[in-house]
């Protein structure tokens, strides 16, 4: 019996050591596969440093294909995981233009005598702010101006912001079956009141402002009057300067535009249902071309039977290639974009601490001489805004000018690190202030009593007993209740101070309203009006610099981290040469309902002020 016993177990421990081999074995076998990987990756970017010259021929044409979403700072991707979904053949779909290359790439093209002509193709290009347009509008103005060379767009459609910059080129072409929609600028929400009801969620609102309308979904079935009144004042602003700016290129009336349902209707039969026609008898368009024929344009406007296109991409590398060294002084530029969290981001978001150490960064840096704040971002955690404010404080101790450059979003805590700045630059069509502040979030002791799921316990301490699976107490809500109202004080008193005004004077004009750019600069709220280059410009005169270099401040990358990027940043991979079928990216009309309410939903697992406290404003996200 004995032996028996003996023979199972070693019979058992050779069966475990036979796993275990296998499994030690996988897991070697998976780190040196990892680790192969990365040792190519090294090489191949070790090798890349030795680029090549890009050469490309006389009389050619910049395409510039904006092909994704025009952006301040590109979101950070995880170098390690992008890798292994490429080889996985499952890499990310985010297409990101730095807004920057954009207007770079038109600069130096217009002194560039190779360069005889900028084709501009908007069909990727998706949804962006009206100040962002603004600015790639501004530079496609001044290529035009100091080159005199043509900008010509052709597209089978053209979406209300594609249009806005197809506008400002001297020729626009439109497919004979194609389209252009104005439908204006609106902001609709999703209301959850009566669900959370239905699902027995209770919600607890804590709120300091009369337009802080940013929990009304949790509160209401509708819009208030209220957040209608304000959001009609800035949607309206933002239409009408829109209307303006195509106007002015075009040669446009107000007859082009705003149409009824009956007045398009009437319209739409005198050219027998054909969007392409009405766009052309509109004057949006000057003419109606096939692929074909738009081709043999081209050629015939070059002089040439082939014409030579260089890509965007392609022609930033050689822009990159071109550059000289410049100015040891420098104006140094934090971009401030996304949501602001409490702790560390990365790019494509701010996090309190880590947007405050590329601040120190610069504070820092002797050779960086003015520092440019562009903030894009609508607000978030209280505690995280007021940590990069103390670092602008600490920047302006040290003796250094820092300006802030307003994109399309500075709004609640976007503003909040915004005012103490020297000063402050807002496009008119910046949306800012929303000065409010407000807590939220939702406990479900009587969705768990439905379910017979209850919660119970002892603490030492009533405040200890609060949990979102029991009511909470009335005595508590005062205490957040307390604790938002002086935050609204903070905010309003902070305001008062950096803008000469009183307490008083900024509170009627603040209850968390939002304001377009012009009216903020009424108020007395943002300084000057004006863009990017305007706000860098206006930090170098407060340094007294007349010869400097931009640069962006940024993070450096450590470790294998920084070898695969600098190999993905080096791949000459052309992404505006993919061609994308944009219409089939675009979700159902129920999709986007349910990616609303899923966008909603994340929107505020991920926020985490230590103190639940947010200025945050939810309706700039319909503009960014």
């Amino acid at each position: 019996m004995s032996n028996e016993i003996t023979t199972n177990r070693n019979w058992f421990v050779d069966l475990l050591k036979a796993c275990w081999g296998v499994l030690n074995f996988t897991r070697k076998a998976i780190l040196n596969i990892i680790f192969i990987i990365l040792a190519v990756l090294f090489f191949a970017a070790m090798s890349s440093k030795k680029e090549q010259p890009i050469v490309f021929e006389n009389n050619s044409v910049l395409e510039l294909r904006l092909n994704g979403t025009l952006v301040e700072e590109k979101a950070f991707v995880d170098p390690y995981g992008e890798v292994l979904r490429d080889a996985m053949g499952d890499s990310s779909d985010r297409k990101e233009i730095l807004l920057t290359d954009v207007m770079n790439a038109l600069d130096y093209a217009a002194e560039d005598p190779k360069i005889t002509m900028v084709l501009l193709d908007l069909q990727g290009l998706s949804p962006a702010g009206l100040s962002k347009l603004q600015e790639v509008a501004i530079a496609i103005k001044r290529f035009k101006e100091t080159s005199e060379k043509p900008v010509v767009v052709y597209g089978d459609y053209f979406t209300q912001d594609q249009y806005y910059l197809a506008a400002h080129a001297d020729h626009v072409f439109l497919h004979p079956m194609g389209s252009i929609l104005m439908t204006g600028y609106n902001r609709h929400r999703t209301y959850y009141k009566s669900a959370l009801e239905k699902l027995k969620v209770t919600s607890h609102i804590f709120r300091v402002g009369t337009f802080k309308s940013a929990i009304e979904p949790y509160i209401r079935d509708d819009m208030s009057a209220a957040a209608k009144e304000a959001n009609t004042q800035w949607l309206s602003q933002l239409w009408n300067i829109y209307k303006a700016d195509v106007s002015e290129q075009r040669d446009l009336t107000g007859d082009n535009f705003d149409d009824t349902l009956s007045g398009f209707l009437d319209k739409f039969k005198t050219v027998n249902g054909s969007f392409a026609n009405l766009a052309k008898i509109n004057n949006w368009v000057d003419n109606l071309m096939t692929h074909q024929e738009f081709d043999a344009y081209l050629k015939e406007q070059l002089e040439t039977e082939e014409e030579t296109k260089i890509s965007f991409n392609k022609y930033l590398s050689y822009v990159g290639q071109q550059l000289p060294t410049l100015s040891k002084d420098r104006v140094g530029i934090v971009v401030a974009s996304g949501t602001i969290y409490d702790g560390h981001a990365k790019p494509g978001e701010i996090g309190g601490y880590s947007t405050a150490a590329l601040l120190k960064r610069a504070r820092l840096d002797d050779n960086v001489k003015a520092i440019v704040l562009r903030v894009d971002s609508g607000g978030g955690s209280a505690f995280a805004s007021e940590i990069i404010r103390n670092e602008i404080e600490a920047i302006k101790a040290a003796g250094k000018p820092i300006v802030t450059s307003m994109s399309s979003v500075a709004a609640s805590g976007g503003y909040w690190i915004a005012a103490s700045t020297d000063e402050i630059w807002a496009a008119p069509t910046t949306i800012t202030c929303s000065i409010g502040i407000f807590g939220m979030f939702l406990t479900f002791e009587d969705s768990l009593a439905e379910l017979g799921i209850f919660s119970d316990g002892v603490g030492t301490s009533e405040m200890g007993n609060i949990n979102i699976a029991t009511k909470l107490p009335n005595q508590m809500s005062d205490i957040i209740q307390l604790s938002i109202e002086n935050g609204y004080r903070q905010f309003l008193q902070l305001v008062a101070n950096e803008r000469n005004m009183t307490v008083e004077e900024v509170d009627n004009i603040a209850q968390g309203r939002v304001w377009s750019g012009v009216t903020a600069k009424e108020h007395g709220l943002v300084d000057k009006l004006g863009y990017f280059d305007d706000a860098i410009a206006a930090a170098a005169e407060k340094a007294n610099l007349t010869d400097y270099t931009i640069s962006t401040i940024k993070a450096p990358a450590k470790g294998f981290e920084k070898i695969i990027q600098e190999f993905l940043g080096m791949a000459n991979i052309d992404s505006s040469d993919l061609l994308t079928d944009v219409a089939a990216n675009q979700p159902s009309g129920l999709a986007k309902v349910l990616k609303a309410i899923i966008g909603d939903a994340t929107k505020w697992v991920k926020f985490n002020d230590p103190k639940h406290a947010y200025v945050y404003c939810l309706e700039c996200e319909a503009i960014n």
